[in-house]
């Protein structure tokens, strides 16, 4: 087994119509003004950007991400990574009717940053734990913020 080697499978349920919901995850240029952990992101081109990302642990994670998929037909945009991560990421939008939407995140990545594999075998539950966190918070910021948008308008 590599150690280093992570899947990830998140749910978010979110009160807003899945067009709302898309658009936003479509924008990663704004991610960090509603998710925390979301550092920064920078684009590079209309389909590549780079993004730092933080959760409870001091480890910075660098990542360049490259559009694989956007589909907004189905509900898909997915991305290739790598940097500190290496692999890909994906997000399905499906209406849940009468109750808003369901994000699916799925994540398939190795981890490259030395620390991390150093610390692989020791460190996986707090890793894990990690990226849980992480992703909590962004299912609340982005209600949160999907809520304050429509409450704008």
């Amino acid at each position: 087994m590599d150690w280093s080697h992570y899947r990830f499978r998140s749910v978010w349920d979110i009160p807003a119509d899945p067009v709302r919901v898309y658009a936003a995850l479509e924008r990663p240029e704004d991610y960090p003004r509603w998710w925390p952990q979301v550092r920064r992101v920078e684009a590079l081109d209309e389909r590549t950007g780079t993004a730092r990302l933080r959760s409870f642990l001091p480890i910075e994670l660098h990542v360049t991400a490259s559009e694989r998929r956007r589909d907004p037909r189905a509900g898909v945009l997915e991305i290739a990574l790598r940097g500190d991560l290496d692999g890909w990421a994906r997000w399905t939008v499906t209406p849940r009717p009468g109750r808003g939407t369901r994000a699916l995140y799925e994540q398939e990545v190795v981890v490259r940053k030395p620390l991390m594999r150093r610390l692989a075998v020791p460190g996986r539950a707090v890793f894990r734990l990690n990226h849980a966190v992480m992703m909590r918070a962004g299912r609340r910021g982005l209600a949160a913020y999907l809520a304050a948008r429509a409450d704008a308008v």
